[in-house]
């Protein structure tokens, strides 16, 4: 048979984790969560066949924000608690772009929180993975907005008297359509969760409880292997029953992983008139005379 004098095909590439590699070496202390989260993302992008351009994670500032240096996607490192309000913008000016963001429970939940809350309600189409560790590590060790109820801390010698934050329950009654936990030290189940998450059509959040081994001496990989149950192993979960959900996020005798809750609802850039027929950055605005505009209101 004759041999088609076509063009040949395209080799087609396959993926690997080490394409998501930098240069760089992790600089986390040896044996931190961090790792295991660094580890299932780059598994995840494979997975989802999601190439380094295709990506924009936003970090916040933290342990969990150093990942900017080593993980290969395009990034950007926001201000103390700015995460998600960056991570909005450059959404709505590329929607078909991925867009992660990445920051601890100190930035996300503590400084963070009211970005939190209004994030949550907007249902943009985004994912947060929230790496919460309980504890301020990067700088050395204060209490979070997570922090237990009477853990000891430099700031909080005598014990931290508050009530901890659930950012579950917290994401849950603020109106995320996907919220899930996950284990660090679980990257099999995490990767999974991290897959379904990005996959999800809507706001999606995953607190992703994690040790940190230098100054968190309470919460350790062996405290949340002994605590953790998984949402899985219930028979008849129903994850789209948003009472059944929040009900579940505040148990305390164990520590629930897995998807809590997941449905569709109206995106928030779908009402919006200005990227319909195409996204922002592709608007040519070059010819845009504003005079007339500030004329009007001058």
């Amino acid at each position: 048979m004759a041999r088609s004098k076509g063009r040949p095909k395209k080799k087609r590439y396959h993926l690997k984790t080490v394409d998501f590699n930098t240069e760089r070496k992790p600089s986390w202390c040896y044996g931190c969560g961090n790792y295991g989260i660094w580890k299932s993302l780059k598994k995840t992008f494979v997975s989802l066949n999601l190439k380094p351009h295709e990506i924009l994670i936003v970090y916040g500032v933290g342990c969990s924000g150093n990942g900017a240096n080593f993980l290969k996607t395009y990034a950007f490192h926001a201000l103390h608690g700015r995460a998600l309000p960056v991570a909005t913008g450059a959404k709505l000016a590329n929607h078909k772009l991925n867009v992660i963001i990445i920051g601890g429970d100190g930035d996300g939940i503590s400084i963070g929180g009211n970005h939190f809350i209004h994030t949550c309600r907007r249902n943009i189409n985004m994912t947060y993975f929230l790496c919460d560790n309980k504890i301020y590590g990067l700088t050395n060790g204060q209490a979070s907005s997570t922090s237990d109820k009477g853990f000891k801390t430099k700031s909080t010698p005598l014990g931290v008297r508050e009530k901890p934050l659930n950012p579950v329950l917290l994401s849950l009654s603020a109106g995320a359509t996907f919220v899930a936990r996950g284990f660090s030290g679980d990257t099999r189940q995490l990767t999974d969760i991290m897959k379904k998450a990005i996959k999800h059509k809507g706001f999606s959040f995953v607190d992703i409880i994690q040790p940190c081994i230098t100054l968190n001496k309470v919460n350790t990989y062996d405290f949340y292997r002994e605590n953790i149950c998984n949402l899985s192993d219930i028979k008849d979960y129903d994850k789209s029953d948003l009472g059944g959900a929040i009900k579940k996020s505040m148990e305390e005798e164990k520590i629930p992983v897995g998807i809590f809750y997941q449905v569709e609802e109206p995106l928030y850039e779908e009402g919006l008139k200005q990227i319909e027929r195409k996204p922002l950055v592709d608007h040519i605005i070059t010819d845009i005379d504003v005079n007339r505009l500030f004329n009007r209101y001058y």
